[in-house]
This record gives structure tokens, C-alpha cells and sequence, in this order.
């Protein structure tokens, strides 16, 4: 009985691992979107100061 449950308990142990390399792989994933989402919001916003020729993030700054 001792084998069976070993091998239950490895089995566990294989799909938690399983289960914690997939999250890592989709929080750097995610992590990557929200920079070029960050990258493509700054780029709109310096067109946009630009557009309209005002200072819209408050950096002092327009362009």
C-alpha cells in the first residue's frame, strides 16, 4: 500500500508543478501585454499632446 501511495502522492506533487510552471508562463505573459499596453498609451497621449497642443498628463511638458 505504501508504493500505491507514493506514486498518488508524486502524481500530485507532477500536476501542482504542471499547474505552477503554466501560471509562471501566464504571468509573464500578462506582465509583457501591460508593457506594450503602457508603451502604446504613452505614445497616444504624446500624439494627442501634440494634436491639441496641451500639456494632458500634467508632466509639464507637451509632446
Amino acid at each position: 500500500m505504501g508504493l500505491f501511495w507514493d506514486l498518488i502522492q508524486q502524481g500530485q506533487i507532477s500536476r501542482q508543478t504542471d499547474r505552477a510552471d503554466t501560471l509562471e508562463v501566464r504571468v509573464a505573459r500578462l506582465e509583457d501585454q501591460l508593457d506594450e499596453q503602457r508603451k502604446l498609451v504613452l505614445e497616444l497621449l504624446q500624439r494627442l499632446e501634440s494634436r491639441i497642443g496641451e500639456d494632458i498628463d500634467g508632466d509639464g511638458r507637451v509632446g
